[in-house]
Order: C-alpha cells, then structure tokens, then sequence
C-alpha cells in the first residue's frame, strides 16, 4: 500500500494525525490512539463527560446572572 493511499485517523489526546500500520491491518477499527503514550496520557471519558457538563452549566448560570 502506497503511504499517500493509506487510511489515517486523529488521535483524541495530541490531536495528530496518524496513519495506517502493517501491525495494526486486523485491528484498525479498534485503534483509537496513534502511541502507546498517548493511550497512556488518556483521560477516562467519564471525567471528560462531568467536566463538559460543569463547563456547560456554569455557561447556562452565568447567561442568568
């Protein structure tokens, strides 16, 4: 597979771009991450669901203050 051909997603943690592995052919669905690092560096999703909920309820509190 020529490397311009190849598929790509973004990593959620360093926002980059990362490209299809030879390592990763059967798993590509399931990658998420582009390094064990930033698997590593990852922030639980329920802490970024509560933090997105308080930012969005202190916004609505302050439009009626």
């Amino acid at each position: 597979m020529k490397p311009s051909a190849r598929p790509t997603k973004v990593c959620p943690v360093c926002r980059r771009p990362f490209q299809w592995r030879k390592k990763w052919a059967k798993v590509w669905d399931e990658v998420i991450y582009c390094s064990e690092r930033c698997r590593r560096n990852r922030k639980p999703r329920s802490l970024l669901l509560t933090k997105r909920a308080d930012s969005a309820h202190s916004a609505s509190h302050e439009k009626d203050v």
